[in-house]
């Protein structure tokens, strides 16, 4: 029954989830735990409303947007997603040829032009979505792996990282409050599981085992592994009084405490994500450009597929075009997402309190009040954004 949440979690954990929680562990040590935590209760949400929606749409989501709310807010919920995977293109390509160069050497930029042929086969496959979510799945349990060894060698202070779990704002986090609910809270990626269901075929008789075996660990995994890293970097990096500043920066944090092995085992967690993460973005952000298109809702389309291959094209001519990456510059690009963020998240509650189309599977008024204050938090952050970069 595993899979689509899987996809979605993959997505969203990628090199820039990891910047932005490395960068919360070394300057505000454990503090900003509790940011991961209400990201997650709102991403399961919201998950879990693109899953009952996957059950229930004739189609695919877009479609029923633009049968119920008109056909320029489906294009426009398209054209969103599309905008965001362009954004997270870069930092994936980035991510996966740095990690793998650092665990078998080379130069970056030939593994990140490796990583995006790979991934670009993977796209011809016939049935493109079942193999994109097997890769994934590998990858998404190898990566759990990874980031718990990180944590044991980190010996962090756990007592002090369960206060994290209570909400402060220390000064000057607001940007990064932001990028890391823009990636974990990921509308972007919750808006797309409703495809995976759909794709998959899975009908009412089958959502509670699809929301025990796929929905919650598919969407609370990368959530732990976000709050290890966090935990990893304010007990490695925090003690150095050190910051990452590159990519690099976060494939050496252990090495104070556990030398290359420590690098080592960081470095295959970052190429992991950033690559799990590329072939997720690519897919959905075809699928979801074509399906607005009216040129189909599934991966396997051509147009899909070209799109898709853009996608991917653009995240390499970008780091070939700027060889460097600055931590910063990812950040402020995940935390651009939030600007999108509340029209999708906006569409899923809408859609999925629908009677007519909904049934027995609508909104309950426990998963309405939480979809509320995720709604509007989200909303929040996008003004916050706005406010931040105008009057930087």
């Amino acid at each position: 029954m595993a899979g689509p949440a899987f996809i979605a979690g993959a997505w969203q954990f990628g090199p820039g989830n990891l910047a932005s929680a490395v960068e919360a562990g070394s300057r505000f040590s454990y503090t900003l735990i509790w940011v991961i935590v209400l990201s997650t209760i709102f991403m399961l949400i919201y998950a879990d409303m693109s899953v009952r929606l996957g059950i229930r749409t004739p189609t695919s989501l877009i479609s029923s947007v633009k049968d119920v709310l008109g056909q320029r807010v489906g294009v426009a919920a398209g054209l969103g997603v599309f905008l965001i995977t362009l954004c997270f293109s870069v930092g994936n390509a980035v991510g996966s040829g740095l990690g793998l160069s650092m665990v078998f050497g080379g130069s970056p930029l030939v593994w990140t032009v490796a990583c995006t042929l790979f991934v670009g086969l993977i796209l011809l496959f016939r049935n493109v979505y079942r193999a994109v979510e097997r890769v994934l799945l590998v990858i998404v349990g190898l990566l759990g792996a990874t980031f718990i060894i990180s944590a044991v060698i980190s010996k962090p202070d756990w007592y002090q990282a369960l206060d994290g779990v209570m909400p402060t704002v220390p000064p000057g986090s607001a940007l990064l409050v932001v990028a890391l609910v823009g990636t974990n809270f990921s509308l972007n990626a919750a808006f797309f599981t409703s495809y995976g269901i759909h794709e998959r075929g899975r009908t009412r008789a089958e959502y509670r085992r699809t929301t025990i075996a796929d929905t919650v660990p598919g969407i609370v995994a990368p959530g732990i592994m976000t709050a290890l890293v966090i935990v990893v970097a304010a007990a490695v990096l925090g003690r150095e009084n050190a910051e990452a500043t590159s990519l690099v920066g976060l494939a050496k944090i252990f090495e104070p405490i556990a030398g290359p092995v420590g690098s080592t085992i960081f470095a295959l967690g970052l190429s992991g994500a950033a690559f799990s993460s590329m072939v997720a973005n690519a897919t959905a952000g075809g699928t979801m450009l074509s399906d607005a298109l009216g040129k189909g809702s599934s991966p396997s389309t051509p147009t899909a597929k070209m799109t898709a291959a853009a996608i991917l094209a653009w995240g390499l001519v970008i780091t070939l075009m700027f060889t460097s990456s600055p931590i910063q510059l990812i950040i402020v690009a995940q935390a651009l997402t939030v600007l999108i963020a509340p029209l999708l998240a906006l569409l899923l509650f809408i859609m999925s309190n629908n009677r007519q189309l909904m049934g027995d599977l609508r909104n309950t008024m426990f998963k309405n009040v939480i979809g509320a204050l995720g709604f509007f938090s989200i909303l929040s952050l996008s003004g916050l954004l706005v406010y931040e970069l105008v009057t930087r």
